[in-house]
């Protein structure tokens, strides 16, 4: 039997106010939407809610990561061996990327599903993870959001079983992005939800529940997938469903995060799940997938997370609509960006551990951790002597930091510091936070992000953001 052993999400905590999308002030508790920061993409949203499911598990249990995304942008450089590097998890791991529908994060959950009942493998870890935009105060960047949800999907007792689970294919050019280009584009909003969005959806539901056995009366949420706060209200009557089974869709919070979308809802109907609950899960895009979950008791036992409460608890909202075109570099420059050949591939082919994996040295003859790693020990002198010191998973304190005016920030000033973590003193960027609210020996955490865009390309490291107060003493 296979189940979702664990769950996890990110959300940034960065907000835009939907009223600065047309000009107008705005205001505390108005509607707003969740965007990536512009040192995060598709990629660091789902490290983030990878390390958000797994917690403490042993990360040398995970055989294989499944990465769904419309919007990696690298044809020819596999994301999730990216997460698989980013998270240090076994070289022996297996790795594949799904993308081209809105539907392929729930097309990688029953994938991982049907590796783990057929013995393939023990435990998959599955990422859904969508940085999708819309045109500048055009009628689809309203309700378009950024966001990633995360599951490990393993073999015996779990928090959730698969109870049954129904896809349909449709061939409808409602939405579509061009290679190369920036922004979704969308047909006529009625023609979409008539005739696509909500015949798809109600037959693959229909469909669910007839091979089920399941009614929709048992359903205690649905995490429905829909185009706008409103679409997802044609399907009630249809199925049976009544709108207190529905899960809130989070416009006004988050927004439609495309492929992570669906899978976002069920996280979010996961976190308030009790034994023996039936949770139904459908996402949509040429076509639509419909899951049926059970919910089991070691629900009960699962360590907490941040998960989407948690992450919906810590925002920031943007002080402008300039500050967001430049995150998303949509303001006009003198010069383009990328132009350069970047890093050098030896170099970051050699420095790997430390830039991606984040991972230290600690000294096998004193203890003393050093990053990166040197060849002599500080402490005791000690010569190339030293075994791997995963550095991601703790909590650090700022030490010293400065302003930088100068270098481009969407929100200057950008803000450098000395961390100590685990004994070593780590030099980084410090994010996600005001230059007002930053002070010495501020507890940090490490996250994954985007360093810069040289060559053309995203290029990744790690930066220090804030613990949420009261997370951690």
């Amino acid at each position: 039997m296979s189940g979702i052993r664990a769950f996890g999400a990110y959300i940034p905590l960065t907000r835009l106010p939907l009223a600065l999308i047309s000009g107008r002030p705005a205001k505390d508790g108005g509607p707003e939407k969740a965007i990536a920061s512009d040192d995060e993409d598709a990629i660091t949203m789902a490290v983030a809610a990878a390390i958000d499911c797994l917690g403490s598990i042993d990360r040398d249990e995970v055989d294989a990561v499944l990465f769904a995304s419309t919007s990696y942008p690298l044809r020819e450089k596999q994301g999730a061996a990216v997460i698989a590097k980013a998270l240090d998890l076994r070289r022996e791991v297996h790795s594949a990327d799904l993308s081209g529908s809105l539907r392929c994060g729930l097309t990688a959950l029953e994938w991982a599903h049907d590796a783990v009942a057929s013995g393939r493998a023990r435990n998959v870890l599955v990422l859904a993870s969508d940085c999708r935009m819309g045109a500048p105060r055009g009628a689809l960047e309203a309700n378009f959001g950024d966001a990633a949800a995360a599951f490990l999907v393993g073999a015996g007792d779990g928090i959730a079983t698969l109870r049954g689970s129904q896809a349909i294919s449709n061939e409808m050019q409602d939405l579509w992005r061009l290679e190369g280009e920036d922004f979704t584009h969308s047909w006529e909003d009625r023609f979409a939800i008539q005739e696509g969005y909500t015949p798809n959806m109600i037959e693959a539901l229909r469909a669910l529940f007839a091979r089920s056995g399941l009614e929709p009366g048992q359903v205690s949420r649905a995490a429905l997938f829909t185009p706008d706060a409103r679409a997802s209200a044609s399907l009630l009557r249809p199925l049976g469903l009544k709108p207190e089974q529905l899960q809130d869709p989070l416009f006004g919070r988050v927004g439609n995060a495309g492929a992570a979308f669906a899978p976002l809802l069920l996280v979010a109907a996961l976190e308030k799940a009790r034994a023996g609950e039936l949770l139904l899960v459908a996402g949509y895009g040429d076509g639509a997938h419909a899951m049926a979950f059970e919910v089991l008791p070691g629900i009960a036992q699962l360590p907490p997370r941040r998960g989407v409460a948690g992450h919906l608890d810590r925002r920031r909202p943007l002080r402008s609509y300039d500050a967001y075109l430049r995150g998303r570099r949509l303001d006009a420059r003198e010069w383009p960006a990328g132009g350069d050949v970047g890093l050098s591939a030896t170099i970051r082919f050699r420095e790997r551990d430390a830039d991606i994996s984040f991972v230290g040295a600690a000294c096998t003859a004193c203890g003393l951790v050093h990053f990166p790693r040197p060849r002599v020990c500080y402490g005791c002198r000690a010569k190339d002597q030293w075994r791997p010191h995963r550095l991601s998973g703790s909590v650090g304190r700022v030490l010293s930091y400065t302003f930088d005016y100068f270098f481009p920030a969407a929100e200057p000033p950008t803000i450098m510091t000395i961390t100590e973590v685990d004994g070593c003193r780590v030099n980084i960027q410090l994010v996600d936070v005001r230059a007002e609210d930053v002070r010495l020996d501020l507890p940090v955490e490490y996250v994954f992000r985007k360093i810069h865009d040289a060559g053309g390309k995203a290029n990744y490291f790690w930066k220090a953001r804030p613990v949420a107060q009261g997370e951690i003493a």
